[in-house]
């Protein structure tokens, strides 16, 4: 198989995104590690991906440094090496930048921004000794387009959308490829691991998402074709680009979204 060989890394993959992209790579071939902060989901994640003989599941939280640090040593003890670190850790908010508490915006950046930079910090002396590797930083359309109410998930995943980016360029040399996925919205739980949920959501309901699957094998696709960006499913593409051009034109779409959203709770 095309990954036989290949040593996998995946944060936040006790469900949904994560554990889809940890199955993939398994799929392929690869040894994977699913890293989460509650080892025992880790562990029932790991199980539900197969291929036991080849993984491992282990606790680390992102926000801490020797967490990181002290699961990727004992990748490195275990399989000697790493080809692909995917961070896919998150948490969200869905709250008024009017309202929402500092600590709690505070709390959201620790994992999926300065988690994020944690963990490429730590891989990247590794893949270099390895003469390169793959780093898979997993965003959001979010990232490119500001939604009302999720206002400070959207910044920490246009810091992220930055900070892929400018390291891609910063690790060409080291034949190091740093991918960012941009999924839209997702049929998973991870609303219901939100740090904060006081405002409705702006998206219709006649939107029913892609699945974590779906997103899963457009990371895939895009670390074969070492990319610099994926965006999922596709038909976001011309959005974002609609926005970048006529901010105007989708605000009013969102600002409309809104209201319905307020008359459907009033009924």
């Amino acid at each position: 198989m095309e990954m036989d060989g290949k040593v996998v890394v995946v944060t936040g993959a006790s469900m949904g995104i994560g554990e889809a992209i940890a199955k993939v790579f398994a799929d392929e071939g690869a040894s994977v590690v699913l890293l989460s902060r509650d080892a025992s989901r880790a562990e029932a994640a790991r199980h539900r991906v197969g291929h036991t003989d080849r993984t491992l599941a282990m606790a680390c939280d992102v926000r801490n440094r020797e967490d990181v640090d002290r699961a990727l040593a004992l990748t490195l003890h275990h399989f000697d090496r790493v080809d692909v670190w995917v961070n896919n850790a998150g948490v969200g908010i869905r709250d008024s930048v009017a309202d929402m508490e500092a600590p709690t915006c505070r709390e959201l950046f620790e994992t999926n921004f300065f988690g994020t930079i944690a963990c490429m910090q730590a891989v990247v002396p590794a893949m270099r000794e390895e003469g390169g590797g793959t780093i898979i930083n997993i965003s959001s359309v979010a990232g490119h387009i500001p939604v009302p109410f999720m206002a400070v998930y959207c910044a920490s995943k246009f810091a992220i959308n930055a900070i892929g980016k400018g390291a891609r360029l910063e690790l060409k040399r080291d034949n190091i490829n740093v991918l960012t996925v941009c999924p839209g919205y997702v049929r998973t739980e991870f609303g219901e691991h939100f740090v904060a949920n006081r405002q409705g959501t702006v998206r219709p309901q006649s939107v029913r998402g892609v699945t974590t699957e779906r997103v899963a094998q457009a990371a895939y696709r895009g670390y074969r074709k070492r990319k610099r960006e994926v965006v999922v499913p596709w038909t976001m593409i011309p959005v974002i680009k609609l926005y970048q051009l006529f901010p105007g034109l989708v605000e009013w779409a969102m600002a409309k979204a809104m209201r319905n959203s307020r008359e459907g709770k009033e009924r």
